[in-house]
């Protein structure tokens, strides 16, 4: 079994290769690299946008937490990340795209000036590695399920095929590979939910025997501004995020990366619930499951039939390389179009893909050690959303939405967002840090904010 499975996980990765291929003979430009020249409709983009979005953190992580705290471990995920894709249709999307910008860097750039495009385009970075290590991990645990090889070696493996796929295609491969890997995706799900569903007697029954203490939303012992953290961080942590940025801002129009950002939201909350399903279920089966992140790949392992249980698999992998590689071309827009050329530029649009391509590399390895070293999936991408994201959140709103603010108050509210945290959380001890955080930090920008008249703050 474990030579078939090889086979096939071989076959399915040397597909998105070739994908890559044909996607890097349409890059041309910067523009290409890192937003398919603004030409995508809205089928692609919203595919795109669930496929990153519904990543190793929704199908193995809060299914995991899931069977362990009951419905409670699914507050983050799939419910907290879906609700940030309504909010950025509603917020950002449509001015972000208007604007014409190829990164969030862009925006603070135009409306605040050099010094904070860099400054919050290296706040970004750090989250964003770590949510590709998170990623790397996943890949690295169906390794060690599916073919039985170490971890160590399954995350290197991964990283080595991830990067080099990224590489070649950019944004464009990147979209069409999701569109692929998202379709395989809701497959694989929907194929394990409905053998769940059935092996539980059926839908009626699956529901009747769950316990009520798997219906809580709140743990025992959860204070109320933990509570509040705990929704917070995902729903708006995130709604800074230029991984999923980067696909609306690619759409052909603002009225497509608006609309592709509803679209996203609605897949990735039907079949996000589906893991939830099935994990509130797995007791009523009777059979053997793992525990922490293997939970979901064991449990299909022990129901599936063969080639049922090559979809599945097939399916965690097309989500975990959807996002990964999303992330690093992330990092790459961030670190060479708003901190390296600007700093060192110009440069031939020749040398500028080189660039990008060197820092894709630069950032798998980093992602790569970040996964070696971490333990839980769900807690990595949590603990990316929370980094400095409470003031970029302030800036990029108040960016998009006022007239009022400049760059002093901007640099104040992003050091507040940086260093809140960690006083409040590990200092003081306080359970809701990063909520606390964001409200100093619309204090601080709103008090520090000069008279400002321009029209591009309109």
């Amino acid at each position: 079994m474990n030579t078939t499975v090889a086979m096939a996980l071989g076959g399915w990765l040397l597909l998105q290769l070739g994908i890559s291929v044909w996607a890097s003979r349409r890059v041309a430009t910067e523009g290409d690299f890192l937003v398919a020249g603004h030409s995508l409709g809205l089928t692609l983009v919203a595919l795109s946008l669930f496929a990153t979005w519904f990543g190793a953190e929704t199908i193995m992580g809060s299914t995991a937490m899931v069977a362990e705290e009951g419905l409670a471990g699914a507050r983050a995920d799939p419910f907290g990340y879906a609700l940030t894709l309504l909010l950025m249709g509603f917020v950002l999307a449509y001015r972000m795209r208007a604007r014409g910008y190829l990164t969030l860097g862009d925006l603070l750039a135009e409306r605040f000036g050099r010094r904070i495009e860099w400054l919050g385009s290296l706040i970004l970075i750090p989250s964003v590695v770590t949510w590709a290590g998170a990623q790397l991990l996943a890949f690295g645990n169906i390794l060690q399920v599916m073919v039985g090889i170490d971890l160590t070696l399954g995350i290197t493996l991964a990283a080595f095929v991830v990067v080099l796929y990224t590489c070649l295609g950019g944004i464009l491969g990147d979209v069409w590979t999701d569109a692929i890997q998202g379709a395989v995706v809701i497959l694989g799900i929907v194929v394990l939910f409905f053998t769940v569903v059935q092996l539980a007697g059926g839908p009626a029954t699956l529901l009747a025997n769950v316990t009520p203490a798997q219906w809580r939303l709140v743990p025992d012992g959860e204070s109320p501004w933990a509570r509040i953290e705990l929704w917070a961080i995902p729903i708006l942590g995130s709604l800074v995020s230029q991984v999923a940025l980067s696909r609306i801002l690619a759409a052909r129009t603002a009225r497509i990366a608006r609309n592709a950002c509803f679209v996203a939201f609605a897949i990735y909350l039907s079949i996000g619930v589906l893991p939830v399903v099935i994990a509130l279920a797995a007791p009523q089966l009777d059979v053997a499951t793992g525990s922490g992140d293997n939970f979901l790949p064991l449990l299909a392992g022990e129901l599936l039939p063969g080639w049922l249980y090559l979809i599945f698999m097939g399916a965690l992998v097309s989500a975990i390389l959807s996002t990964i590689d999303s992330t690093l071309l992330t990092v790459s827009a961030l670190l060479s179009h708003n901190v390296l050329i600007p700093a060192f530029g110009p440069f031939s649009q020749r040398t500028r893909l080189k660039l990008h391509r060197g820092v894709v590399v630069a950032a798998g390895a980093v992602a790569w050690l970040i996964a070696i070293l971490g333990d839980r999936i769900l807690e990595l991408v949590i603990f990316a959303d929370s980094i400095g994201t409470a003031g970029l959140v302030v800036v990029v709103v108040a960016g998009l939405y006022s007239r009022r603010g400049d760059a002093r108050a901007a640099l104040a509210t992003l050091a507040v967002g940086m260093v809140g945290p960690f006083l409040l959380g590990d200092l003081v001890g306080f359970d809701a840090p990063w909520m606390c955080t964001l409200v100093v930090c619309v204090v601080v920008y709103f008090g520090l904010s000069a008279r400002c008249t321009s029209p591009q703050a309109a």
